[in-house]
């Protein structure tokens, strides 16, 4: 595939947000289908895209999920990419294989060495969050290797994503656009609407015996300081703990998410203040379980302030999933955490695991 099949799309505005333009299409240029995604707009394609790159896991997760892995060229920070996760559905990732873009901040040149037929990246998440981003170099890159498309859609506390967020799904189904991989994606949803809204939700117990979790990060095995996520603002990465219909436990409290200028964080007397019955702790999903209790937990539960929450006490602190959540590592997140949370309701496996992997290899 020519890289200048693609049909580059978009202007940059004085906002900072890459404004949806991309319809100056001459007679020869006309592409064979377009997508259209906040903030950049609608974008065109000649061909379908056969190298990407990304930089967040759960981008990485929805195009390995519609059988794209092969043509993966980047993520931001390898040791946040679990992709042990995915061998329960017959997928191996080469992390080895990857160009990681955050190397001290993230440089322009990385774009043009791979030379990636699109990036699943949203421009703005690169402008606001890296020194020395300018939105010329987006201007450049698109007009130099391939577009750009995606929307920071993990979190929803930055002040310069004032256009629309999207769920999971939703942009999970604009990625699948991007690769002509409707038929994976429809399977995918089917299955998310049978389990994770179906069978799981189906077995909840009532609203009023569900826990208030406070959700935050550390990746010490001795904490001391943790940066909080309120769930309404931490997008598709607490999306397990909504689909489990776990209650906020900081609603109300003036505690704020992390933000790209927001680097806050909250101590032991902070967290005893709003006393959660669970916390979950992101920061740790290289360990096991049992890995969590014997150096976390035990941590907690021998610190003066710490071994006062209710949740220490009570044994309920739990890993909380990793910062940037997919539709793989979601399924997977609903059912650890359910069984974590309800344990009276859920056990063993709750979703088919070689069903996941037909729709990956394209036999869904």
């Amino acid at each position: 595939m020519q890289r200048r099949d693609f049909v580059k799309a978009g202007t940059v505005a004085a906002t900072g947000a890459l404004a949806g333009c991309g319809g100056l299409f001459s007679d020869s240029d006309e592409p064979e289908y377009t997508v259209n995604m906040a903030p950049v707009g609608e974008v065109g394609f000649q061909s379908v895209p056969e190298s990407w790159t990304t930089y967040t896991p759960g981008y990485a997760e929805m195009g390995i999920a519609l059988g794209q892995a092969d043509g993966l060229k980047s993520i931001g920070f390898k040791p946040r990419f679990y992709t042990d996760w995915y061998t329960d559905f017959g997928v191996d990732i080469d992390k080895g294989s990857l160009t990681q873009l955050y190397e001290s901040g993230v440089g322009k040149e990385q774009f043009y060495s791979i030379d990636a037929d699109v990036q699943i990246i949203d421009p703005n998440w690169l402008i606001n969050n890296f020194k020395g981003w300018e939105e010329s170099d987006i201007d450049n890159i698109v007009e130099e290797t391939g577009p750009f498309i995606g929307n920071a859609i993990f979190r929803q506390t930055d002040k310069w994503h004032d256009y629309k967020y999207y769920s999971m799904y939703e942009a999970f189904e604009k990625i699948s656009q991007v690769f002509q991989q409707q038929d994976r994606y429809d399977a995918f949803s089917t299955m998310h609407e049978e389990y994770v809204r179906g069978s799981v939700a189906d077995n909840l117990p009532p609203e009023s015996e569900r826990p208030a979790a406070m959700l935050v990060y550390a990746a010490s095995n001795e904490p001391t300081e943790f940066a909080p996520y309120p769930l309404k603002t931490t997008g598709t990465g607490a999306k397990h703990l909504r689909d489990l219909g776990v209650k906020d436990a900081v609603e109300g409290n003036d505690v704020e998410g992390l933000s790209s200028t927001n680097r806050t964080k909250i101590d032991f007397e902070t967290m005893l203040e709003v006393d959660p019955d669970v916390i979950l702790i992101k920061g740790h999903e290289t360990q096991s379980a049992q890995e969590f209790s014997d150096t976390v937990v035990t941590y907690l539960q021998n610190d003066d302030v710490a071994s006062e929450l209710t949740a220490v006490q009570n044994g309920r602190v739990y890993r909380g999933g990793p910062v940037y959540q997919g539709p793989l590592s979601n399924f997977l997140l609903v059912e650890r955490t359910a069984k974590n949370l309800y344990p009276d309701s859920f056990s063993g496996e709750l979703f088919d695991r070689q069903r996941v992997a037909d729709i990956i290899s394209g036999n869904n």
